[in-house]
């Protein structure tokens, strides 16, 4: 198949550009990574709605990746329980490399296509859950085989790839390809592709955990009250919601509760 992801850049001697000229150009190729997600809409609201549907029959999620893609699937996983306070049991990031391989570069770990499997079944993966493999190519081995053995043991499956038909797309129920095109060094997909799948990751949190009663009108209600800055959050969030007048009120039945959503249930029920 033709990867887009590795087509020679649009731009020529990169060495020879002014600093300037370096940065408007990778900022003129960034702004058509969101067009490029517009484009995919309808398929990203298939994947979210199928997700939501596992998580809330008590499933768990799990991205799989290599790489970039793979530590943006643990990026996007750490940040579900303290911004929507839900286990930290519900999402995991699972790549290539094991957690080496979050800050050090072991990329001939990608190529082993039963691996991601293997390391899926560590987790005790079973049919109540959902798999979103993670990959700019679409071709790693590592997520393509843990696509395959997730459909062969009936487990569904989604994807962000930036390739069209590509073997992870084909083993995914909901497959997802952000076409961004070349990037700005060639191959570089840590750019232009990795920037589309944040986005997509974004997305699919944000819209699952919405859909799953986890934001109040625009606020996180949930979120855990783990520094002084979520604190201050919350008790402001509070004396708008419950209409508290007093700070240390406020403060006083937050730290009592331990979320901005159960201190309101409490006064609900009072």
């Amino acid at each position: 198949m033709e990867k887009i992801t590795e087509m020679p850049s649009r731009y020529r001697h990169l060495e020879k550009m002014s600093t300037d000229g370096i940065v408007r150009c990778i900022n003129e190729e960034d702004q058509q990574v969101a067009l490029s997600v517009q484009k995919v809409l309808p398929h990203i609201v298939s994947l979210v709605d199928a997700i939501t549907l596992r998580l809330a029959d008590k499933g768990r999620l799990f991205y799989v990746g290599a790489g970039t893609s793979g530590r943006l699937g643990i990026l996007d996983a750490s940040e579900w329980a303290p911004t929507f306070g839900v286990p930290e049991t519900m999402v995991h990031g699972i790549m290539a490399g094991g957690q080496d391989a979050y800050r050090f570069g072991i990329e001939d770990a990608e190529d082993d296509y039963d691996q991601g499997w293997k390391d899926l079944q560590q987790h005790h993966i079973s049919p109540a859950d959902f798999v979103v493999g993670i990959a700019a190519s679409g071709t790693t081995p590592y997520v393509a085989g843990a696509l395959r053995q997730c459909r062969e043991h009936n487990i569904g499956t989604g994807c962000i790839v930036c390739n069209p038909d590509s073997p992870v797309a084909a083993w995914a129920d909901y497959p997802v390809e952000v076409i961004v095109g070349p990037e700005f060094v060639t191959g570089s997909t840590r750019m232009k592709s990795g920037s589309a799948q944040k986005m997509v990751l974004n997305m699919l949190s944000t819209a699952v955990m919405i859909r799953l009663g986890r934001v109040q009108d625009n606020r996180m209600v949930h979120m855990q009250i783990s520094n002084e800055k979520l604190q201050d959050r919350g008790v402001r969030m509070l004396m708008e919601k419950a209409g508290i007048p007093g700070y240390e009120e406020a403060r006083t039945l937050l730290e009592k509760h331990g979320s901005v959503h159960a201190a309101l249930a409490h006064l609900h029920n009072t």
